[in-house]
């Protein structure tokens, strides 16, 4: 089903998450000159990372938007840098925007990552239809400003669904080919612990929609929320039981901070299973 990943690659594939910001809630700052990032990158895929996710702008709770002009500027050096070191590395931009979306596809992005699903700008269906390239579709309630801001929903899992059922339904008539959809049930985005944990319970429920699904439970609040006083740097140990869970109900992509470590668990956990 998923196409894009390599023949030689089995079970779960692993985003390996590379913020070039200055105010991301886990790793803001640690990664914003290029040259460090391009780094990180090239680190995360020797620990095994399948995909590099490149953002610009943050999108925790309560951060603002950044200019377009700022986003490029952060990230079009880092997508270059990467696919000159590593010409075969997949590369997921992380963006709302088309204009950056088309600017990273120039540059060599494989993939196109979008919070909004392809609704904040209005030209972004048209830019994944023509370059004919995966687009991961996240369902988010609000925007990263408010979204955390007593977020309700009468069924959490239903309105979920369905938001995600009518968006796959808006890229199939634009002429997006079902087989490059991927939905991300948005952990953490306009959702309190109890909805984040009832997705988690039930993200396979999702499997009907007939693409692949994206878990990015990563270091993420939700943990500190069950666990208090645990900083993000702190959170791998509930990021990686996060991810078995979704891992054993057929979940295949994985948005992480800490690959190695994640590879690890997934590996013993698929040794375990076999």
């Amino acid at each position: 089903m998923i196409d894009f990943i390599p023949e030689n690659t089995k079970g779960p594939i692993l985003m390996g998450v590379v913020n070039v910001t200055p105010d991301s809630f886990s790793d803001g700052g640690d990664f914003l000159d290029p040259g460090c990032a391009i780094d990180h990158g090239l680190k995360l895929l020797e620990e095994g990372a399948d995909i590099l996710d490149i953002g610009g702008e943050s999108t925790r709770p309560g951060a603002k938007a950044v200019s377009i002009e700022e986003e490029q500027r952060r990230i079009l050096p880092v997508i270059e840098g990467l696919k000159k070191a590593e010409p075969k590395a997949l590369i997921s931009v992380d963006t709302r925007y088309s204009d950056t979306m088309q600017k990273a596809i120039d540059m060599g992005a494989d993939i196109i990552n979008d919070i909004s699903a392809l609704t904040h700008d209005p030209q972004s269906l048209s830019v994944v239809k023509k370059a004919q390239i995966p687009v991961i579709l996240m369902h988010m309630k609000g925007m990263p400003d408010t979204m955390q801001v007593r977020p309700s929903y009468d069924d959490v899992m239903h309105e979920i669904y369905d938001y995600l059922e009518g968006r796959i339904t808006a890229c199939l008539a634009e002429g997006i080919d079902r087989k490059m959809i991927i939905i991300d049930p948005g952990i953490g985005f306009g959702k309190t612990l109890e909805h984040n944990l009832n997705i988690l319970r039930n993200i396979d429920k999702f499997h009907s929609l007939n693409c692949p699904i994206l878990l990015g439970a990563s270091r993420k609040s939700f943990i500190e929320k069950i666990c208090p006083n645990t900083p993000a740097d702190e959170r791998l140990a509930g990021s990686i039981s996060a991810a078995i869970m979704a891992l054993q109900q057929g979940a295949q992509i994985f948005r992480v901070h800490d690959v190695k470590q994640t590879h690890q668990a997934f590996t013993v956990w698929q040794a375990m299973n076999r």
